[in-house]
């Protein structure tokens, strides 16, 4: 005698999202518990409110900051990159050089090198091509901008410029491997497919190659982001008013060092998780699409 058993049919949950929040890992549930703690302070009382406002301006600087560092590292990153699986004796050895170099050196020491020897030894070599072109009668035209470089100062450059060109520095190496890895990624055999068809290298790399490196290297490119709006706190050394120099700021000014530093940490962490979200989204979005 058969038995028949009853096919067991999920209950319905009181609350429908319950089930998606059981999904949730304990240490997500704990960052956002903090955060919701911290937010209820920054909403209820007027030292966080007092700390918020006067770090607002931070905030904005810390991302102009890093958008520009990291747009800029991109562009250096990609011709690097290049360079690094060129078969250009010079263009790879330069590359490379540059790669080690920088991988080799803390960022904080690159920020002060570029701020306090590159940046003079710029300046100095703007004002010698300045006088250069005023010596030239050929250039009349360009008198206006030749006086300019002539007479330029290192004061006339912005602390915040050159954290900026420093930070790119820096990272431009990192994209670089970045991007020689996500090259290397693609079989050889395209290339020579393309070089087959009539293309030249840089068609080829440019129609063929880069187009399916991209799709391989937006990850970890987005990982990087975040990398380099954490690491924009370094340039707090060279008194660039971004978040945590402003976080020092307040600590100064009201003595409230609980509070100030409660708030930069809730911003900095608000910043990342949302870009971190961002940043799976596009993983998952891709992984969809292949």
């Amino acid at each position: 005698m058969a038995i028949e058993r009853e096919i067991e049919r999920p209950q319905p949950k009181l609350i429908p999202w319950t089930a998606k929040l059981a999904q949730v890992p304990w240490w997500a549930l704990i960052i956002l518990l903090m955060g919701v703690f911290i937010a209820y302070f920054l909403f209820t009382s007027a030292t966080y409110q007092d700390a918020l406002q006067f770090l607002i301006a931070g905030v904005r600087l810390t991302i102009l900051v890093s958008l520009i560092s990291f747009g800029t590292a991109l562009v250096v990153g990609l011709v690097v990159g290049l360079g690094r699986v060129s078969k250009n004796v010079v263009f790879y050895t330069l590359s490379s050089l540059y790669v080690e170099v920088v991988r080799g050196i803390p960022i904080l020491v690159m920020l002060i090198y570029f701020a306090f020897v590159v940046t003079p030894l710029g300046v100095q070599f703007l004002n010698w091509l300045g006088t250069a072109m005023l010596q030239n009668l050929a250039i009349a035209p360009l008198v206006g901008l030749a006086d300019s470089l002539a007479n330029l100062h290192i004061q006339d450059v912005e602390m915040t410029v050159r954290a900026i060109i420093g930070l790119a520095f820096c990272y431009g190496a990192f994209e670089a491997e970045i991007f020689r890895a996500g090259i290397e990624s693609i079989q050889r055999g395209q290339m020579e497919a393309a070089r087959s068809l009539g293309m030249s290298y840089f068609e080829g790399m440019r129609y063929i190659i880069l187009p399916q490196a991209i799709r391989t290297v937006l990850p970890p490119l987005g990982n990087d982001f975040i990398a380099i709006l954490k690491d924009s706190s370094l340039i707090s050394v060279l008194a660039v008013r971004e978040l945590t120099h402003l976080g020092k700021l307040n600590r100064s000014r009201t003595f409230r060092t609980f509070e100030t530093w409660n708030t930069v940490t809730f911003l900095y962490l608000v910043m990342t998780l949302t870009l971190s979200v961002v940043v799976k989204f596009i993983e998952r979005r891709m992984a969809f699409e292949e």
